[in-house]
C-alpha cells in the first residue's frame, strides 16, 4: 500500500464526525514515518479542527484500493513542516511559509482495510466473456491493526 501511495499520493480525506463530504488532499509520505504522514492545508479549511478522520486511496492503476482510519492533529514542530515545504506547497500560500493561514495536519493511522485486486490475464478473459470469477480469483484483502 505504501508503495502504490508513494506512486500517487492523491488521497481523499474526510473528519468522521462531519457530515461533510470528502475532499482531495496531497499526501505527504516519508519511508521513514511510522504509521503517519502529512497534509499541507489551511485554517480555515474544512478538516482544520482535527479529530477522528479517515482516508480514502486508489492506485494509479485501480489495482489497490485501501480505507485508513486514524486521528488528524496539528503538527506544530516547525522542523517536520520545513522538512517536506517545496516550491509546489508554497505556490499555495501567499504568504509563502510565513502564510498566517498555512496549517500542516498529522494522520496517526489506527487501522486499514485494503484491497488488491488480480489483473491476471485469466481475470480478463472472464471479465470479457462473462464467466464467473471466484472470489479466491478475485485478488486479496486485509484488514490491519497499528
Amino acid at each position: 500500500m505504501w508503495k502504490a501511495m508513494a506512486a500517487s499520493p492523491y488521497v481523499m480525506l474526510g473528519t468522521t464526525p462531519d457530515r461533510e463530504h470528502f475532499e482531495p488532499m496531497y499526501a505527504v509520505l516519508d519511508e521513514d514515518a511510522d504509521s503517519e504522514f502529512w497534509f499541507y492545508t489551511k485554517k480555515d479549511n474544512r478538516a482544520a479542527a482535527g479529530g477522528p478522520a479517515t482516508v480514502q486511496f486508489v492506485s494509479k492503476n485501480h489495482d489497490l484500493y485501501a480505507s485508513l482510519r486514524g486521528t488528524l492533529t496539528t503538527e506544530s514542530d516547525p522542523a517536520v513542516i520545513d522538512r517536506y515545504w517545496n516550491k509546489q506547497v508554497e505556490a499555495w500560500y501567499e504568504g509563502g511559509r510565513q502564510d498566517p493561514n498555512l496549517l500542516m495536519l498529522r494522520f496517526d493511522l489506527a487501522d486499514a482495510e485494503i484491497w488488491e485486486t488480480d489483473h491476471s490475464i485469466t481475470g480478463k478473459l472472464k471479465m470479457l466473456t462473462g464467466n464467473t470469477i471466484y472470489d479466491e480469483e478475485a485478488g486479496s484483502h486485509t484488514r490491519v491493526t497499528l
